[in-house]
C-alpha cells in the first residue's frame, strides 16, 4: 500500500520521483543557492557532536550535511526508494526505514528535525501518535524542529493543509512545548500570511 507521500510525489514526478527530487536539490547546489538552510538553522541551535534524528529524511540531503559537520545522525523514512539512495550517496551513516506513526527505534536525540513537508505529508489522522513518538525520542530537554507549508502555495500538488493550530495541539499533547516559530530556515519573524512555518518545541525536563 502506498504512502501519502509515495502517491503526491508520483503524481508530480511519476515513479522516478526519488531521483527528480534528489535532482531538484542538486541543481539548487549548482546554482549558488543554499540547499540546505535547514542545516544552518539546526547549528544555530546546538553544536556538534549533539546527536540529531533526521526524521524523514529522504535521499539524505540534509542528515549527510549534519554528519559533515561532526553531528551524530540517524536518519530514518518510510520510503525505501528514498532511502536506498541515502545508503548510496553515505553508505557510512545510520539509514532506518521506519513510519514515524510507529517508530521506536529505542534511541533518545538532543535534536528531532522533520524538515521537507514532513507534517502535512503524513497518513492522515496519524499527526497525534507521531508527536508522541517524537516525543518519545526527544531527550528530556531536547528539541523537536520542523518546517512545513501552511498553504496550497507552500505544499506539493495534492498534498492536503496541516493547519497550525492542529500541529500545536498534537505537539502539546505529547508534552513538547513550543518554544521559537518562524516563518523560514532563516528565522524570519512568524507571518500566516506567508504560507510556511519553522517550528521548534522542547521536551519537558524528566
Amino acid at each position: 500500500m502506498s504512502t501519502r507521500w509515495e502517491r503526491v510525489a508520483r503524481a508530480s514526478q511519476g515513479n522516478d520521483y526519488a531521483q527528480a527530487y534528489a535532482h531538484r536539490f542538486r541543481a539548487l547546489a549548482d546554482s549558488g543557492k543554499d540547499a540546505v538552510g535547514e542545516v544552518t538553522f539546526v547549528t544555530g541551535l546546538l553544536e556538534a557532536p549533539a546527536r540529531v534524528l533526521d526524521a524523514g529524511c529522504g535521499t539524505g540531503r540534509i542528515a549527510v550535511r549534519l554528519s559533515e559537520l561532526g553531528y551524530d545522525v540517524v536518519g530514518v523514512d518510510v520510503d525505501s526508494t528514498m532511502l536506498e539512495m541515502a545508503q548510496d550517496a553515505a553508505p557510512h551513516l545510520d539509514w532506518r526505514e521506519s513510519d514515524l506513526a510507529t517508530l521506536e527505534l529505542g534511541e533518545e536525540f538532543e535534536l528531532v528535525l522533520l524538515a521537507g513537508n514532513v507534517v502535512p505529508l503524513l497518513e492522515a489522522d496519524t499527526l497525534a501518535a507521531v508527536a508522541r513518538r517524537l516525543a518519545a525520542h526527544a531527550t528530556p530537554g531536547g528539541l523537536v524542529v520542523c518546517g512545513f507549508g501552511l498553504d496550497e502555495t507552500h505544499l506539493p500538488g495534492g498534498c492536503p493543509v496541516t493547519p497550525l493550530a492542529h500541529f500545536e495541539e498534537a505537539m502539546a499533547a505529547a508534552g513538547l512545548a513550543r518554544v521559537e516559530l518562524w516563518s523560514t530556515w532563516d528565522r524570519d519573524p512568524f507571518d500566516p500570511e506567508d504560507g510556511y512555518a519553522v517550528t521548534v518545541h522542547e521536551r519537558a525536563l524528566d
